[in-house]
């Protein structure tokens, strides 16, 4: 089967804070999460064929995920079971703003347990472009199981999608996180960061200069610096800008950044699946995609279940003026 979208990496249990009216009490409502999922379920939400490769735990919580991706719409023929790891569980805290931030409980969890030899192959292969993150590399075996399917989708031509979505907690030390994730890099042809990953990858205060920097080191096609509510900066060849974001009332931004990166990627399929070549006014159109579904995600809470689909975020561009009847 041909995919347009291949993904690799954790895929885990979001447990998000919800509060019921006239209760004093905060529950944990379980949601499917994990950044290189979220991206898939937004890519499938907005028409795309995708498929996703990691390692669940052969328990209820995998289960659960698996069921939650097939609904989505995303193959899970990459998806294999661990008998001696556990899903790993993320507890999420937000603030006022709905921003958020995580405890983790993976120790090991059954994502950084996959092997080389469990990576399906054959779906890279038969898909167009390949999304990894960096969390299938904080630990072995997850990380050379990465770094053999990287080679292998750069062998077979394919183009390469990369968020490093850094969460340092995971990590042995902050040294190991840059020096794996710039490791990672050379592989690259489409990268999302935040300014904080910016910042972090590259020591450099200024926005222009760390971006260029990394651009120009690895060679990479499409840098895009998502900026929160400052919307989204980019460098694309001899092409840089500014994509604003939408105004959104945002109550969780858990997945927002995953759901840029689809809308990012559905969009850039849309015009062959390469940047190179593009005018900057059809890059700027694939960036405000992006920005239109990870305003989106902010307006629901979870990872999965906030992803949006191919009309809102079409009524969204439609409704602000920024849309051009192509959608």
């Amino acid at each position: 089967m041909k995919f347009d979208i291949v993904a690799l990496g954790e895929l885990l249990i979001d447990f998000t804070p919800k509060t019921v009216p006239g209760e004093d009490e905060t529950y944990f409502q379980k949601n499917a999460g994990g950044a290189p999922a979220n991206v898939l379920a937004a890519l499938a939400r907005q028409g795309k064929r995708t498929a996703f490769i990691g390692k669940v735990g052969a328990d209820s919580f995998g289960s659960f995920l698996a069921s939650v991706l097939e609904d989505s719409g995303v193959s899970t023929s990459g998806l294999v079971y661990s008998d001696t790891a556990s899903t790993t569980l993320a507890f999420v805290e937000l603030n006022s703003d709905g921003d958020r931030s995580f405890t983790f409980y993976r120790k090991p969890g059954a994502d950084m347990m996959l092997e080389q030899s469990e990576v399906n192959l054959d779906i890279i292969a038969n898909a167009a472009i390949f999304h990894f993150g960096s969390l299938s590399m904080t630990h072995e075996p997850a990380r050379s199981a990465t770094f053999a399917a990287l080679a292998h989708a750069k062998e077979q031509g394919k183009l390469i999608s990369y968020d490093p979505n850094l969460r340092l907690p995971l990590w042995p030390d902050e040294a190991t996180a840059c020096t794996q994730i710039l490791a990672a890099m050379p592989y690259a042809d489409v990268v999302k960061v935040s300014e904080e990953e910016l910042l972090f990858l590259t020591g450099s205060q200024d926005l222009a200069t760390g971006a260029k920097q990394l651009k120009e080191r690895f060679g990479l096609s499409l840098l895009c610096v998502t900026l929160g509510e400052k919307g989204c900066y980019y460098q694309a060849g001899a092409y840089t800008g500014h994509v604003p974001a939408f105004s959104v009332q945002a109550i969780d931004t858990t997945g927002a950044g995953d759901a840029f990166m689809g809308g990012l990627l559905s969009r850039l399929l849309d015009y062959g699946a390469r940047p190179s070549g593009l005018s900057d006014q059809e890059l700027q159109d694939i960036i405000r995609h992006g920005t239109a579904s990870g305003s989106l995600a902010t307006t629901k809470r979870g990872g999965i279940p906030a992803m949006p689909s191919k009309a809102e975020v079409a009524a969204l561009l439609v409704n602000s003026g920024q849309s051009d009847g192509s959608t």
